[in-house]
């Protein structure tokens, strides 16, 4: 067992695999056994280190957030006008279409958060609060510059991302007649509306 373990892929090679298993094969595809044919581990072992699948996909959603706070971060650091880095931060956070291996990872994740134990309850806010505390920030940004109307950030945020999530599943799941380009749409019409100051 010592030697396995020794020669057992990196952590993060495992969810890399695991996340390409999902957007190449769905996630009804993802086993144990599936994941550890495709990194050269036994089954036993992958429960050995992620102890269920449950833990398996939370730390795969987290790496996966990992690499979409970094791009958020680098597009909400640039110079530039709040409303079009708040379109970028749309842009990050909408799926690109049905099947989007992120989001079907999510979708999983929180539908398996029924059951979820106070530790994984706790790592999944932790992700939502991320997403949010950005967004309340680059929103006080752009009041603070009059690009935005006054409004209470926290609760804007608040509000803005249950529309995001809300049409993002539709994208996620492939509803008819929810496509990206529309939510998209959807959502520049909603912050003209509502947030932009001269509106």
């Amino acid at each position: 067992m010592a030697g396995a373990r020794r020669n057992a892929p990196p952590r993060e090679d495992v969810l890399v695999a695991a996340m390409e298993m999902i957007a190449e094969r769905g996630l009804e595809k993802l086993t144990m056994a599936a994941l550890g044919r495709e990194v050269g581990m036994s089954s036993g072992h992958l429960l050995y280190y992620f102890h269920s699948k449950d833990e398996l996909l939370l730390q795969t959603l987290e790496w996966s957030e990992g690499r979409l706070g970094a791009e958020r971060g680098r597009l909400l650091g640039r110079a530039g006008r709040a409303r079009e880095r708040l379109d970028a931060y749309v842009d990050l956070y909408v799926p690109d279409g049905h099947r989007d291996p992120h989001w079907t990872l999510w979708l999983e994740v929180w539908n398996r958060s029924q059951n979820a134990d106070a530790d994984a309850r706790d790592r999944q806010a932790a992700i939502e609060g991320a997403w949010h505390r950005d967004l309340v920030a680059l929103i006080a940004e752009g009041m603070s510059r009059g690009e935005f109307r006054r409004v209470d950030p926290d609760r804007f945020a608040a509000r803005l991302r249950a529309l995001l999530d809300g049409l993002s599943i539709h994208v996620a799941i492939g509803l008819r007649g929810t496509d990206r380009p529309q939510v998209l749409g959807h959502v520049r019409e909603f912050l003209d509306e509502t947030l932009l100051a001269d509106a």
